[in-house]
């Protein structure tokens, strides 16, 4: 897969074999778009039915007793037309708009069950666009379209069969004259699938760089990058610009050919027809009913090839959209875990790392036979260099990843015969990047935890610093958190740390936790940490090696391995590794 989620562009024609999957997708909806397209093709009889009245209607114009009832049939042919057409496009809309709802609530469902190395290769734009864009192309083309094609199939074969019933001479001058669009039609259909592809790839990169771009507005204006990231956007602009423009150009073109070709059908039809009917004698009247009908099939024929162009078109862009969708739908999962085990209600909290090997990349393994135990009730650091695998251990406690040998075992159980959300469950977990979603305060602190009484929710904010401000707000924990409300950095930590008092969970990973606060908030987080910590096993990933003194074990990692171990005192001491790293924050650099 291209980084950044970027698809190659591929098939050159209506891509079939996506629609294939996007029809059996939809089976269940079969019997309602069979309705549909019943109610359709009636419509389209009524169009092929109703020229065939109009001739006898002028032939008798002076005929009042012939001439009344034929009308009266008129109005009820064509008033049955309206009334299929409007019960079909409501049945289609229904359908379709169902249909798009399901595909959106299996791609959310897809979310949750897609592994962190898919978010860690796919940019959240093109995610999102595929949420969005993508389902919309396919809902917008299957209503204006699929029932379209059938109606416009019954209609072509209808009015071909009246044109050469009422005269097979005019008949073959209206499908020669009509040939110039269908030769074109099926030209431009060709060369246009390309563009349609690239237009839904390149919508979905800008939506991936504006949603990259805009989440880190404050770093693109220190940097004073404008300028630059403005000519990254006019460069995936102008590229989504050329492909649209060139995809509904190419698209475009399809209607005016019909066009043409459907007026040098009505030219040639009067010029032939009046000399065949001069020809053989006949009334003016009839030749006028019969030129007026036959015009009106003329126009009927070439109807049904411009919406079959015009649904091309569109089943083109569903395909697009399809094939991105399912190959979406189609990324691996997880691994089904019906057969795994939960963890005990009550555990300890022992973990013990056993010859530990892991890669995110094959061949380039980065956690090398790694052992570790860790006691119930252990405070571990750990620590060193950027890239040294801290946070890979931590991903792999709560298996966000999978080890590719040894074992990782809680209370002597195998984490990989656990459910996830069991192992999972069993952790609080703080980051450095805090989130917080758009509703009250309340709720963030609950999150999950619906049955939470007031006194616990008290308790936590009270042991993290934040009655004071909480009270001091209009609606105090039902203040509602969105973009008009002002949280600093250290706030909303604090908040994410109430959280985690409030679970309640017998182990606790705090991963760079105190990174974006002042000292002083610093102070009153850490004292708040130090109590959240008593009892439990807590992994404590940190850069600042001052807030981690305490620690009882501290695991020094560099290159995937462990290279010291032991408490803090201990490990200056040995004058190793840790010493140096402790001792350079307090370097001075000339």
């Amino acid at each position: 897969m291209p980084p950044h989620g970027r698809r190659p562009i591929k098939k050159e024609k209506l891509d079939t074999k996506s629609l294939k999957k996007l029809f059996i997708y939809a089976k269940r909806y079969v019997p309602a778009l069979i309705i549909g397209i019943i109610l359709a093709i009636g419509s389209s009889v009524t169009s092929i039915i109703g020229p065939n009245r109009i001739k006898e209607l002028v032939n008798n114009i002076f005929d009042m007793d012939k001439f009344t009832p034929i009308a009266i049939s008129l109005v009820i042919i064509y008033s049955l037309g309206v009334l299929l057409g409007y019960f079909q496009s409501l049945i289609t809309n229904i359908v379709t708009q169902k249909l798009s709802k399901e595909l959106r609530t299996d791609i959310n469902n897809k979310l949750n069950k897609l592994p962190l190395s898919y978010f860690d290769s796919h940019a959240r734009g093109n995610i999102l666009s595929v949420v969005t864009n993508d389902v919309d192309t396919i809902g917008q083309s299957l209503s204006q379209s699929l029932a379209s094609i059938f109606s416009s199939t019954v209609l072509f074969i209808g009015v071909v069969f009246m044109m050469f019933y009422t005269s097979w001479i005019l008949a073959l001058v209206t499908i020669s004259a009509s040939l110039v669009g269908i030769i074109g039609l099926f030209i431009v259909s060709m060369f246009s699938q390309r563009h349609f592809n690239r237009r839904q790839q390149m919508l979905a990169e800008m939506n991936s760089d504006i949603e990259e771009i805009y989440t880190n507005h404050q770093l693109v204006v220190t940097y004073n990058a404008k300028n630059q990231e403005l000519k990254r956007f006019k460069d995936i602009n102008t590229k989504l610009y050329n492909a649209n423009w060139k995809s509904q150009f190419l698209g475009g073109l399809m209607m005016p050919m019909m066009n043409f070709s459907g007026n040098l059908a009505y030219s040639l039809i009067f010029i032939v027809g009046i000399a065949i009917f001069i020809s053989k004698g006949q009334s003016d009247v009839a030749i006028l009913g019969t030129l007026i009908s036959f015009t009106i099939y003329a126009r009927l024929f070439t109807q049904p090839l411009q919406s079959i162009s015009q649904n091309i078109t569109s089943m083109q862009q569903a395909s697009a959209a399809s094939r991105r969708v399912f190959e979406f739908l189609g990324e691996q999962e997880v691994s089904n875990e019906d057969n795994k085990d939960l963890l005990p209600s009550v555990i300890n909290g022992d973990v013990l790392f056993k010859n530990v090997k892991f890669s995110y990349v094959p061949d380039k393994e980065i956690i090398h036979d790694f052992n570790a135990s860790i006691k119930r009730g252990q405070k571990v650091a750990i620590v060193g260099p950027t890239g040294a695998g801290k946070t890979t251990i931590v991903n792999l406690l709560m298996r966000f990843y999978d080890v590719n040998s040894g074992e990782i075992l809680i209370d002597g159980l195998n984490i990989n015969n656990i459910k996830r959300e069991s192992i999972r469950e069993s952790f609080d977990m703080i980051l450095q990047d805090t989130w917080l979603f758009d509703g009250t305060i309340k709720e963030n602190l609950v999150f999950n935890n619906p049955n939470v009484k007031d006194e616990a929710i008290n308790n936590a904010i009270d042991a993290v610093g934040l009655t004071h401000y909480i009270n001091s707000l209009p609606n105090g924990l039902d203040t509602k958190i969105s973009g008009n409300m002002s949280l600093s950095e250290g706030q909303k930590q604090q908040l994410t740390i109430a959280r985690a008092i409030i679970k309640d969970a017998p182990m606790l990973i705090l991963d760079e936790a105190t990174s974006n606060v002042d000292t002083r908030t610093e102070v009153v987080i850490q004292n708040a940490m130090d109590k959240l910590t008593i009892g439990r096993t807590s992994f404590v990933i940190a850069h600042r090696l001052s807030t981690i003194k305490n620690a009882d074990v501290i695991l020094v990692i560099n290159n995937g391995d462990i290279v010291e171990m032991g408490n803090h005192n201990e490990l200056l001491k040995k004058n190793g590794f840790y010493s140096e790293l402790y001792n350079s924050q307090f370097a001075v650099f000339d």
